[in-house]
């Protein structure tokens, strides 16, 4: 059974002005049956949502801890939860 989940990443390195979101966002459209966001903080992270089958966020979750993404990634803290919906696409914000 491949439930469905809600994964929310913060990622914690150089992933601001280096077009993280949008390779984010094409990953995740890569993937597929995924929706959510990324998200610029203001300290520098990049906030990630995503929702769908749990195979498809746990293949983003390993894209962005050792995947080939641009800038450069030192850490990633996640948060699983159950789907709260609302989200259309995988957006860029």
């Amino acid at each position: 059974m491949n439930e469905e989940v809600r994964l929310t990443a913060w990622v914690r390195g150089r992933v601001q002005g280096v077009g993280f979101r949008w390779f984010t966002r094409a990953r995740a459209l890569e993937i597929g049956g995924l929706s959510g966001f990324a998200l610029n903080l203001d300290d520098g992270r990049v906030q990630v949502v995503a929702e769908g089958p749990r195979a498809g966020c746990e293949a983003l979750l390993d894209w962005l801890l050792k995947g080939d993404t641009p800038g450069r990634v030192d850490g990633v803290t996640e948060i699983w939860d159950t789907p709260r919906g609302g989200y259309d696409s995988f957006a860029i914000r």
